[in-house]
């Protein structure tokens, strides 16, 4: 597995996969091994994928977010590129506009997938309208209990074992497709709680305005985790910013929709 030194000089693993132009893939979760990505729905490129710091092979201790795109900034570096075309998922789209927002001009392309985005945006939220479309469900209802609940913090078995118990309502529909995909990914319990560590600067969401590349924004129609309106509002924070929402969909696009994100993600990824 190749690797790369952070500016600590802390040895960070990345995976490689598929060939062509680079982008750089960050998971979300917060801390979850980017296994559960996949093949982004056969999403074409050559993709490095990093582990951040407590993630797979990665060594701990985490960090918070915004001090994570160093690492990410590190990984440039070693990779030999002038800019990055970065491609995030939920938790991982935070790194990659704290990123945007450290090195606006290092990019030059994102592709952020169902963002989570009330905390950068005024939209009203709509979730609870989402969830209530699919409440009387006993799947979803006992899954939203779950959820509602809050984690068992007391290793990463537990944790990982409460996020499969939530994971009904990531999706908009619950077959075996969705239920094989929710048992990918191990949960890293205290990379996740470094990872929301602290806060970023009170001026975020001012900061992405001087992130003049390109930035599409995909989300679902049925996300009862982000939302939609919140995640349509982001696109509105960069100079070039859209946004593109899918129906019958809900935090994980490539896995429910995934000829659709494909050609979503494909169409933007090669205009830019």
């Amino acid at each position: 597995m190749p690797t790369f030194l952070a500016p600590d000089q802390v040895t960070l693993h990345y995976d490689t996969r598929g060939a062509g132009r680079t982008r750089v893939l960050l998971a979300g979760g917060a801390a979850r091994h980017p296994e559960y990505l996949g093949d982004l729905a056969g999403l074409s490129g050559h993709h490095v994928i990093p582990h951040q710091r407590g993630v797979g092979h990665s060594p701990g201790p985490g960090l918070p977010y915004w001090d994570l795109a160093s690492d990410v900034e590190a990984l440039r570096t070693h990779l030999g590129l002038s800019h990055l075309t970065i491609v995030a998922h939920s938790a991982g789209t935070r790194l990659a506009m704290a990123y945007a927002a450290r090195y606006p001009d290092q990019i030059s392309a994102m592709l952020l997938i169902t963002p989570p985005s009330a905390h950068l945006v005024d939209a009203e939220s709509d979730i609870e309208e989402l969830r209530a479309a699919r409440r009387g469900d006993p799947v979803f209802d006992d899954a939203l209990a779950a959820m509602v609940a809050g984690p068992d913090l007391t290793d990463d078995e537990a944790f990982t074992a409460w996020h499969l118990a939530s994971a009904p309502v990531t999706y908009a529909a619950w077959t075996a497709v969705e239920q094989e995909h929710a048992r990918v990914g191990r949960q890293h319990l205290a990379a996740a709680r470094a990872f929301f560590d602290g806060e970023p600067p009170a001026d975020l969401a001012e900061r992405l305005s001087a992130v003049r590349a390109p930035v599409r924004i995909v989300g679902g129609a049925q996300d009862c985790t982000t939302g939609v309106a919140p995640v349509a509002a982001l696109a509105d924070l960069f100079p070039a910013g859209e946004v593109v929402v899918l129906e019958e969909c809900g935090h994980y696009p490539w896995v429910e929709q995934p000829e659709l994100f494909r050609e979503v993600a494909e169409e933007f990824l090669y205009r830019v």
